[in-house]
């Protein structure tokens, strides 16, 4: 199994778009990057932190590619506003791609670039190796399954869509 991090503004959502993808087998909604161990909500909400709401994401390679999760993961984002996705604001909610393996970087700043293309603004997507990485409380894991009706930023349409998205990006 393969890993990546994806920071794309509220955890929530990011998790139930990405967790449906063919491939994805395990996700799991954290605080990553940060400057304090052992960070609760409480304390990363106020933006002291350095922590970025952020999904793990542990992947099959043989049956997805980390570059069709990039490619997605671009779909699901503003890639050019800077610490804000949909009506969430502040640093937690910045958009970033932390890798565990130096192996992953080209695949990254391939899509990285191809997307940077489509704008004429810079993106505002990290791009750097994981620090660390701490849970979330268990009352974030999965959140939108538990709260169908639940406060999301990703259009409900599109997490509709992912599973035809994917075949897209073959």
């Amino acid at each position: 199994m393969k890993e990546i991090y994806l920071a794309g503004g509220c955890f929530w959502g990011t998790q139930q778009y990405i967790k449906q993808i063919d491939g994805v087998v395990h996700t799991e909604v954290g605080y990553a990057n940060g400057t304090t161990p052992n960070p609760t909500y409480e304390e990363v909400y106020t933006d002291l932190t350095g922590y970025a709401e952020t999904v793990y994401i542990q992947y099959d390679e043989s049956r997805v590619s980390l570059a069709t999760i990039i490619e997605l993961y671009f779909l699901s984002i503003d890639p050019t506003s800077l610490n804000r996705q949909g009506g969430d604001c502040g640093t937690r909610y910045r958009t970033g791609i932390y890798y565990k393996s130096i192996d992953d970087l080209a695949t990254i700043k391939a899509i990285y670039n191809k997307v940077a293309a489509q704008h004429t603004e810079p993106l505002a997507v990290e791009i750097e190796p994981l620090h660390n990485f701490y849970a979330a409380e268990e009352y974030h894991q999965d959140y939108l399954e538990k709260n169908p009706q639940g406060y999301c930023h990703i259009p409900r349409a599109l997490i509709a869509r992912v599973k035809e998205l994917v075949k897209g990006t073959k």
